[in-house]
């Protein structure tokens, strides 16, 4: 099981969660990629589910009843690869050759050879399915496992991801927990002006879901709510995390320009020097 650590959870996870938003700055820097607006809204839930909430051995990486995590929104895995390491799956080392030739660590999120990533994700739309899978066949099976999924709100465009959520209420799937990361912006646009979400929640409640709605960059409020799952006993339980794209980097925040723009050399100084100043 990964130790919890001294201080308290919000403490631990936000230092995770600074540790995580510089490493995907310099990530994207080295290797010119794109996602990083992408990446850091969904830094402060990756870093608190990895440290309080899921039960995952590093050392035992297949170990077959942990908890399963699936980053449905796949291009957002320079997060993924810099909390796996972190928590000690594989060395920090690799993180520097991210998204580079002969690099393991793909440039959407990628399982072979690289161990604490379940599965291969980034055809948008196909995670919650996956998640959904894995939660009937822990349920058969009889173990203890849980599955969390974290999903863009763009893929809330997605029919497939629809059918998915259809799914889970029917077989009463209530290990199953969907995060839906709705920081408001999708790759060309605002989601209001793309494909208006809303009423997001009241969707996935009329679905089935047992449904809260949380500031996602709260680490009060994620614990508050991850530590209730399931929320309703026999339903699966969805999170609708209000985020921020780009947070944590003030000039990147709530800018479509940053779901593909990578950082420069001197906007990279100007984001680490802004992070270390979160300490």
């Amino acid at each position: 099981m990964i130790p919890v650590g001294h201080g308290s959870e919000s403490g631990r996870s936000a230092d995770l969660a600074r540790r995580i938003r510089r490493h995907v700055v310099g990530m994207t820097h080295r290797a010119k990629s794109a996602h990083v607006g992408s990446a850091l809204s969904i830094a402060d839930i990756v870093a608190f589910v990895y440290q309080e909430i899921l039960r995952v051995d590093p050392g035992r990486p297949d170990w077959p009843d942990r908890d399963r995590f699936i980053l449905s929104k796949g291009h957002g895995c320079a997060t993924l690869y810099a909390v796996l390491a972190e928590r000690g799956f594989f060395p920090l080392q690799w993180l520097e050759s991210f998204y580079q030739d002969n690099s393991l660590l793909a440039g959407h999120a990628t399982h072979d050879g690289v161990p604490g990533v379940e599965v291969s994700t980034g055809s948008l739309g196909h995670g919650l399915s996956i998640a959904c899978g894995m939660a009937l066949a822990g349920k058969r099976d009889q173990r203890r496992y849980r599955a969390f999924v974290v999903l863009s709100d763009g893929e809330c465009d997605e029919g497939s991801t629809w059918e998915a959520v259809l799914f889970a209420p029917h077989h009463r799937l209530d290990n199953l927990v969907a995060i839906v990361d709705y920081n408001k912006i999708q790759s060309f646009g605002t989601v209001p002006d793309v494909l208006n979400l809303e009423p997001l929640g009241a969707k996935w409640t009329a679905f089935g879901w047992a449904v809260r709605e949380i500031d996602g960059h709260d680490a009060s409020e994620i614990s508050r709510v991850l530590r209730t799952v399931p929320f309703v006993p026999g339903r699966p339980s969805c999170v609708v995390a209000h985020t921020v794209k780009g947070k944590g980097v003030s000039f990147m925040e709530n800018q479509v320009l940053w779901h593909y723009r990578p950082p420069s050399g001197e906007e990279l100084a100007q984001a680490l020097a802004e992070l270390d100043g979160e300490r």
